[in-house]
């Protein structure tokens, strides 16, 4: 009976603890769908209650009669996908230069990749917004895309060289026998034997750049280039408190996402867990 009611007695504390996590959690994403739909915009004047104040869509009619959101959502997307196709391409096909071929300081600049990639970003701000303001690359979305660019190559870089690591060389071989230049074996043979980190790579490149707020908030200015975070973020500021707003444009981009998401993620957890083929 005592070992009975000591284990009811831990299966109970176990469920407390698990569901009072859960709603630790989820509270906040429900207060921040409810307030997507409130009537009321400041945040002081919100219920705690979730939907506590009625349901109501003026928010998205003003997002989308009074505001650039779209224009926003256009640029986050041109700046998410411009970034993942230049990532893929110069990653993959650094990575499989320094994986394949023989070079003098090879070492050395692999061992700068990894340097590089120790320091935080935010180190080299004021040396990017240098660079940028010499090459009139400030208030641009091309300036964004080189900046997440650079921030991606070192650790992906080395990160897609080790899964080519484990490619057999052989394979190569064979092909050049046969004729095929260091361009088509990479694109033939090694890029499809190469696809679970490729696929893993494309993903984490889109959604890096979907809301950062940081670099967008340095490079850009005007706001026909702003980006999704920094027209949302423009919502609550000391001079504004339209967290309802703000609330309802967060809800719109998480949806595509969430989608995103679910449709990938089958992909990314077979890319995660996908065996490298080893000589």
């Amino acid at each position: 009976m005592n070992n009975k009611a000591g284990k009811a007695a831990i299966s109970a504390v176990v469920w407390i603890f698990l569901i009072g996590t859960s709603l630790f959690v989820l509270y906040p994403l429900v207060y921040v769908v409810s307030a997507a739909f409130s009537p009321q915009q400041n945040i002081a004047a919100l219920s705690i209650v979730p939907f506590g104040d009625g349901i109501s869509f003026e928010n998205y009619k003003y997002l989308f009669e009074n505001t650039d959101f779209p224009l926003w959502f256009r640029n986050t997307l041109i700046v998410a996908t411009a970034t993942t196709i230049s990532t893929v391409f110069v990653c993959s096909l650094s990575a499989y230069i320094f994986s394949r071929f023989r070079f003098i300081m090879k070492k050395t600049l692999m061992m700068s990749l990894l340097i590089l990639q120790i320091f935080p970003s935010f180190v080299g701000m004021v040396a990017i917004y240098v660079i940028l303001l010499r090459i009139n690359g400030l208030d641009t979305l091309w300036g964004l895309i080189l900046v997440y660019l650079a921030g991606n190559i070192p650790y992906n870089t080395w990160m897609v060289k080790s899964y080519l690591d484990t490619v057999p060389k052989s394979l190569d071989e064979a092909a050049r026998i046969d004729g095929a230049s260091h361009f088509l074996i990479f694109r033939k043979i090694v890029l499809p034997i190469a696809k679970p980190i490729i696929i893993f790579l494309t993903i984490t490149s889109f959604t890096a750049p979907w809301m950062d707020f940081i670099f967008p908030k340095m490079v850009l200015r005007s706001s026909k280039v702003q980006t999704v975070a920094l027209g949302l973020f423009s919502f609550v500021t000391d001079k504004k408190n339209l967290f309802a707003t703000f609330s309802a444009g967060s809800v719109l981009v998480a949806v595509p996402f969430i989608i995103f998401f679910v449709i990938t993620q089958k992909m990314l957890i077979t890319s995660l867990g996908g065996a490298a083929v080893k000589e």
